[in-house]
């Protein structure tokens, strides 16, 4: 299995005060940035546009993990792309000719993801599922922090688990929403490598510390 990432979500951060929670990022044991890009059309609520996520790029010393809930998201991902984003994740269910969004996002040299909802099967994936980088399984629904954790989530990672094995041994299975310390050690051994958490870290009195604890969890 890959080490096990930790990708804190910028959306839970205090906006009043986004370079500090920047540079609490880069100081600490996480991995990656997951920064949640919402339109108001795909999901009913409106987060980070480009100029904010310029403003992270400046700040952030490690990977950008760039999560489009968006319609139509092939109309910006060279935008993203040259904004600094490493991953670029969009959604099965925004994407009319999801092989060909994969392509694109691929095309400008960076990894490409695709994020399922609670109710979208993974087996939906099995004719893509070869040629994307990363799976980002929604724990909760899309669209605001903070939410209950599903429990069908461990069943999905699994399934995913299986689809992937013989043919992207090397798959990002990236679990995003009502991510703890609590639940962290069954969804990595479910078959997770990508933990993304928000406002646990982000809500907590010690977010490093936080951090470390999610993975000393799954030890």
């Amino acid at each position: 299995m890959k080490d096990i990432i930790v990708a804190p979500s910028v959306l839970a951060a205090d906006f009043g005060n986004l370079q500090r929670d920047i540079e609490m990022i880069n100081e600490s044991e996480a991995d990656w940035f997951h920064v949640d890009i919402m339109d108001g059309m795909f999901v009913p609520n409106i987060s980070f546009g480009m100029p904010v996520l310029e403003a992270i790029q400046k700040h952030a010393k490690k990977r950008l993990d760039v999560h489009l809930m968006i319609e139509n998201p092939d109309r910006y991902i060279k935008a993203f792309v040259d904004l600094g984003a490493e991953i670029i994740t969009v959604h099965y269910e925004a994407c009319t000719h999801l092989h060909r969004t994969i392509q694109l996002i691929h095309s400008y040299g960076v990894k490409a993801g695709v994020a399922l909802n609670p109710h979208t099967n993974v087996e939906l994936l099995k004719n893509i599922i070869s040629d994307i980088d990363l799976v980002c399984i929604m724990s909760v629904n899309p669209g605001f922090g903070g939410q209950s954790f599903i429990e069908n989530t461990y069943q999905k990672i699994k399934s995913l688990k299986e689809l992937s094995k013989e043919v992207n041994s090397n798959l990002y299975i990236e679990i995003d929403g009502g991510v703890t310390t609590d639940n962290a050690k069954k969804l990595t051994e479910a078959g997770a490598n990508v933990l993304v958490a928000g406002s646990f870290v982000f809500g907590a009195r010690d977010p490093k510390q936080a951090i470390i604890g999610l993975k000393e969890a799954v030890v």
